[in-house]
């Protein structure tokens, strides 16, 4: 999904395009549904439900949505078992990508996934060539227009909070935390009324890959084709693109 910051997916023209509703709505209520299967439906206790609820509060999903999916994982009859599976590759012009699955189906999902991948310009790696590159953390994304505060005011409740790197990127502001300090610095900033664009863990490269628009171009175009997937949750990279090279791209 398109994110805001450079560790997330590319926010670009087409992002309408990007986000179709019904299909995020089909990716959250797979992770809701996985979540309640492996650890009953309390978030209080069920950190995976929590976040994957507070995602579905962020994206706007119907309650009534929300509630059927839970429901139905709850069933006692037989029904949909899910697999977890990570696949990693390399992209055009040897970005890392990382792709994150949930599958009923692990022959589909490999196989369109590695066809992804070859009609893009990339190919499939063995599992760890390139997961070393990233490093899991807790993102969250603030607009500058919402932020009452300064600059520093904003820096300092965050630190306050317990972030651990804050960072100006164009209208927004970026909060780093580790993973376990996620939520309380979460709520921390959200009883001093801050609101995001995003708020997520996820996973952050340490180092990022810049290409030329060639390759730029069939990069963008992988990540569309493996975030079209319904099987697919979440795609990682390292590609870094700015604007200047962004509008010269036709996609």
């Amino acid at each position: 999904m398109a994110g805001h910051s450079k560790w997330n997916n590319i926010k670009r023209r087409k992002e309408s395009q990007d986000t179709k509703r019904a299909k995020v709505f089909t990716k959250i209520s797979t992770e809701i549904f996985a979540a309640v299967r492996e650890s009953g439906d309390d978030p209080q206790t069920n950190l995976r439900l929590r976040l994957a609820l507070s995602k579905a509060k962020a994206e706007n999903m119907p309650n009534d949505n929300i509630e059927r999916t839970i429901k139905k994982a709850l069933g006692e009859e037989g029904g949909v078992t899910y697999e977890e599976l990570t696949y990693e590759g390399y992209g055009p012009g040897g970005a890392a990508v990382m792709v994150k699955v949930l599958t009923d189906n692990k022959n589909r999902s490999a196989a369109n996934v590695r066809l992804a991948f070859n009609k893009n310009g990339g190919n499939l790696g063995e599992n760890g060539c390139v997961s070393f590159l990233f490093q899991r953390k807790g993102v969250l994304a603030i607009d500058k227009e919402s932020a009452e505060g300064d600059e520093e005011d904003l820096m300092l409740d965050a630190i306050e909070a317990g972030a651990a790197e804050v960072e100006v990127l164009g209208e927004s502001y970026e909060l780093l935390t580790d993973p376990e300090d996620f939520e309380s610095v979460k709520n921390a900033l959200e009883k001093s009324e801050y609101t995001f664009k995003t708020a997520e863990v996820t996973m952050v490269p340490t180092t990022m890959s810049e290409l030329g628009d060639n390759d730029a171009e069939k990069m963008i175009k992988l990540i569309d084709a493996l975030e079209d997937n319904d099987d697919v949750q979440s795609v990682y990279h390292n590609f870094q693109i700015d604007q200047k090279q962004l509008d010269r791209l036709e996609v």
